[in-house]
């Protein structure tokens, strides 16, 4: 087999296996395989470090061992190719059009259907599809009814596929939708991992429960890669660093304490804040997104010299989305439609409990009640709960202080107003918000419908 030839079957592997064409690296460190040269060679030659290219070929040997099941380095990748050829595996091209001069510019993968996608022969009736060969999604929840998030969707599909952020935040008070436009987001772009996992931390397990109970879903898979089953699981973050991994932690407010600021860690669990900081510092192409009530205390402290951890603080569906949720419950023609979903902030959860509860007094329960009422059906009481439960005594004698203005106070009247030192009342300010149980515009300080009126039965 000459070297053109085995350049274009390399080409059509890695392509198939990552949506990318060979760029000039690669292209290189296989022609020098190919010739029998050394990686020395290839660094004089591009003028680059030899650690750049032996990563390049460790990068290659891997995506070739995976597509091609067996193990792969630059000593027997020319027989391997060779071996792949005579098994006819090349019938690919009744399914794929291999081009005679192909791109070795490194091309991004494109959605199925669109110009610039690389497309199988239209003529095959068995059209082969990129696939992600790993998943463990057996606690990633149905997606359920889904509600217009496009900016929110495209946020975060920027921040994974396009910035390659390492660590990603997604949080926003209860009901809000956050784990329903996180299962969104998987559907659309787990085929871009060779890894896909979804952990709920509901049960708050140690970080040595889930660092095992991780290990062995990537030791497993790996086995089932390879017939070589005498491998030792690598360290967890060696994985991650191995494989192009994506890894969604739902419920993190569980690894939180209560009666405390938000974020800051239970006893015992501060393992968690130093794998955070491994995922974001050390060089890898995977992502662990992280979803729940509140953020990681020191999450902001882990940031580049000019760049923060990207953290999405979801609020309220639109007008024209949270419409579609009355609508669903037959509400769509009641008066003041507008303003009970401002009342509610567009929270999708809020908003069908309400609705429920109209539905079965009849939708004239609205005219009967003031412009300003407040309804708390028992179930919403009970996530308002949830989420009360949770602040600190501080968080809830400056709540206090907001719930008995009737208007948004301003930063200078706080200080005036309460004994607590300014700098526990930035801490203060800053953590409720990060809860969602207060408003900031500008410089003034108010609290959300629902929450006043949750917090007005306790406060008097």
């Amino acid at each position: 087999m000459n070297i053109e030839k085995a350049l274009k079957i390399a080409d059509m592997i890695v392509f198939e296996k990552t949506g990318k064409h060979l760029n000039d690296l690669q292209q290189a460190v296989l022609k020098v395989t190919l010739q029998r040269e050394t990686y020395k060679d290839i660094a004089k030659d591009l003028k680059c470090s030899e650690s750049s290219v032996r990563k390049a070929g460790a990068e290659l040997w891997q995506i070739f061992s995976e597509r091609l099941d067996e193990d792969i380095s630059k000593s027997n990748f020319r027989s391997a190719i060779e071996r792949w050829q005579n098994s006819n595996i090349l019938n690919l091209a009744q399914d794929v059009v291999v081009s005679d001069s192909f791109n070795i510019c490194e091309k991004e993968r494109h959605p199925p259907n669109t110009p610039n996608s690389h497309q199988p022969n239209q003529q095959t009736s068995h059209p082969k599809q990129p696939a992600t060969p790993h998943q463990d999604l057996d606690e990633m929840p149905e997606l359920g009814d889904f509600y217009n998030r496009t900016t929110e969707l495209e946020t975060l599909t920027t921040w994974i596929l396009q910035q390659h952020c390492h660590l990603i935040a997604l949080t926003g008070i209860i009901g809000i939708g956050k784990t329903t436009l996180a299962v969104k987001l998987v559907h659309q772009i787990k085929d871009n991992f060779d890894y896909v996992v979804w952990r709920s931390l509901q049960t708050s397990p140690t970080f040595a429960e889930f660092q095992a109970n991780l290990l062995q879903f990537f030791s497993q898979s790996q086995q089932q890669n390879s017939l070589k089953n005498t491998q030792k699981p690598l360290p967890l973050i060696k994985y991650l660093q191995k494989h192009r991994c994506l890894v969604v932690l739902d419920d993190i407010h569980h690894l939180f304490s209560s009666g405390e600021l938000a974020g800051k860690y239970k006893p015992g669990y501060e393992e968690y804040d130093y794998f955070f900081k491994q995922i974001e510092k050390l060089s890898h192409d995977s992502c662990l997104l992280l979803i729940g009530w509140e953020q990681p205390i020191k999450l902001a402290q882990l940031k580049s010299k000019k760049t923060p951890i990207p953290i999405l603080q979801l609020t309220g569906l639109d007008i024209a989305s949270a419409t579609e949720i009355l609508r669903d419950y037959g509400l769509a023609e009641i008066d003041n439609w507008e303003k009970l979903i401002h009342h509610y902030q567009g929270n999708p959860l809020w908003l069908k409990s309400v609705a429920t509860q109209i539905q079965e007094f009849g939708e004239n329960l609205i005219e009967l009640l003031p412009d300003d009422a407040i309804l708390l059906p028992e179930d919403l009481k009970d996530t308002l709960q949830q989420q009360s439960d949770r602040l600190s005594e501080t968080e809830k004698q400056i709540l206090e202080l907001l719930v008995m203005k009737n208007q948004p106070v301003s930063l200078a009247q706080l200080l005036e107003t309460t004994e607590t030192s300014p700098s526990d009342l930035f801490n203060i300010l800053q953590s409720l918000c990060r809860r969602s149980m207060i408003e900031k515009q500008e410089n003034f300080y108010s609290v959300p419908p629902v929450v006043r009126e949750y917090s007005s039965s306790f406060f008097g």
